[in-house]
């Protein structure tokens, strides 16, 4: 499959400033050089940790904020060469969902509002024909067209989201960022929000960035998988590969993590010792070695590992990708998928 999204060397830092002048006496490494690609109509999972600098990667791609450097290429264009005229009608192309649906919806505006604020700023339908659009997005995300005249209070906070759906569909996108979209949902409601985003992935043929933390919902949705910490990517791999046999002693912590929804099975704990380094001093060589339970000095210390492929399509930035972790012990065949289970009530 040809990639709709290629992502290259991107980095994003945030100056420290201080004294009366306020001079720039440091940088925050949110990213630090990733490169992927999403493929048309994969959905490509991005997770670790919380400040691993997941959220500032689909934020950096839509030029909600400014990359420092690197390129960003959507549908054969350029995306940090467009001016804002050039860069707002690619965003009919390139939507997000954001991950509260508390605060991401105007109090103050009704659903029908919410929704059609995107087709009144991009100027695609007006009068009836939004009217019809409007009613048509709240259908297609199981929402009765009458909700377009209440207010986001008087929604639970599943049903918020699929009004945040809804209102990034508007503009028929190619393409979505999901920041985390179901982290803020109860467990039973995350997995009518899931199946509702694979449905709507399999009708209209969209591409899906899909940001979390939870990695049993990953392995539910995701194709392809990349693991970041401390702003780099560690492990990129297709999902069956990746949870299968992880190759990054990191991703293997996250994985032995995962609870087993089977009270006799009993799984091995790999235990990081420490946390996550500040991104405003990182560690040289490998950001992971001062946690890696399995870092050999100096080069971990001193040699910054490259993301190169190991296995077919699993890529590992490890010099010693594969190796066996202490208390490692043998992973089942992962989240069984029933447990989203594909139900018909609506939250």
């Amino acid at each position: 499959m040809t990639a709709l999204l290629t992502v290259n060397e991107l980095t994003k830092y945030f100056p420290v400033k201080r004294g009366v002048l306020a001079r720039v006496v440091a940088q925050v490494k949110a990213v630090d050089g990733i490169t992927f690609d999403v493929a048309r109509g994969e959905t490509l999972g991005l997770v670790g940790e919380s400040g691993s600098g997941k959220t500032t990667v689909g934020r950096c791609i839509l030029r909600l904020i400014e990359p420092t450097s690197g390129t960003i290429t959507f549908n054969g264009t350029s995306v940090r060469e467009l001016d804002s005229g050039d860069m707002r009608r690619m965003r009919r192309d390139m939507q997000i969902v954001f991950q509260d649906p508390y605060a991401s919806l105007n109090p103050r505006m009704t659903v029908g509002s919410i929704v059609a604020e995107p087709l009144i700023i991009h100027g695609v339908s007006n009068g009836t024909e939004r009217e019809q659009r409007v009613a048509q997005l709240l259908e297609k995300v199981g929402l009765q067209p009458e909700y377009r005249k209440r207010y986001p209070h008087e929604f639970s906070g599943g049903q918020r989201q699929r009004i945040g759906v809804a209102r990034a569909l508007a503009t028929n996108p190619k393409f979505l960022v999901l920041d985390e979209p179901v982290s803020a949902l109860d467990v039973s409601v995350q997995a009518q929000v899931v199946n509702l985003l694979q449905d709507l992935q399999d009708e209209l043929g969209l591409t899906y960035l899909f940001i979390a933390h939870d990695l049993s919902v990953v392995e539910h949705i995701s194709t392809r998988v990349a693991v970041m910490y401390l702003g780099k990517v560690m492990e990129l791999a297709p999902r069956a590969a990746l949870y299968a046999n992880p190759l990054h002693p990191y991703t293997k912590a996250l994985l032995s993590a995962v609870p087993i929804p089977d009270p006799k099975v009993k799984k091995s704990r790999i235990i990081l010792k420490g946390d996550i380094p500040t991104p405003l001093n990182p560690p040289t060589g490998c950001v992971f070695h001062t946690r890696c339970p399995i870092a050999q000095f100096p080069i971990c210390k001193d040699v910054v590992p490259p993301l190169i492929e190991h296995q077919p399509g699993q890529l590992a930035a490890c010099h010693f990708a594969g190796e066996a972790v202490p208390g490692e012990g043998k992973r089942s065949e992962g989240v069984d998928s029933r447990a989203l289970s594909r139900t018909t009530t609506r939250d």
